[in-house]
């Protein structure tokens, strides 16, 4: 089955009566919980941007609690997985604004937490890959923003 372009549903969908809109999207959100947690972004979360921002950061903070640090193979692949995460909200939000202070605070956390970042090729390639984004999505925000998160970045690229 070939799909249909963004177009192509947004006609279409202009067409649809608000109730069978309803069922759509109720039918969409139950295939993938990805659906579903869009859905919940767009629909309880979306007019609350900082409120997402930290309930993000509250599971960040959680998922760096539980980083198992007795190797750095298994703290490896706990933050790639945070990374993951991140990268998940930071679509559905859809808002560089939020990218920036979500993978700010990734970075500032994972320097903070004592994992020797120098130490591991595949940690270090990760840190700098996310301050590499990071500088990118900042490129394109207002020059106030720039500035302020600007010197945060600042502080996590100055080794120690």
């Amino acid at each position: 089955m070939k799909s249909a372009t963004i177009h192509e549903i947004k006609q279409e969908l202009l067409t649809v009566k608000q109730a069978q809109l309803v069922e759509l999207c109720l039918r969409l959100g139950r295939f993938k919980k990805e659906n579903k947690e869009l859905l919940t972004y767009l629909l309880f979360e979306a007019h609350d941007e900082q409120g997402y921002i930290n309930g993000i950061k509250k599971e960040i903070d959680e998922q760096f609690a539980a980083i198992n640090l007795s190797q750095l193979y298994f703290a490896k692949k706990s933050l790639r997985k945070i990374v993951r995460i991140i990268n998940k909200y930071c679509r559905y939000s859809g808002s560089k604004q939020t990218e920036v202070e979500l993978r700010i605070y990734f970075c500032s956390q994972l320097k903070e937490s004592g994992i020797p970042i120098e130490r591991n090729a595949v940690i270090n390639n990760l840190y700098h890959s996310q301050l590499k984004k990071i500088e990118t999505v900042l490129a394109t925000l207002h020059e106030d923003l720039q500035y302020d998160y600007q010197k945060e970045l600042d502080g996590l690229t100055m080794e120690p």
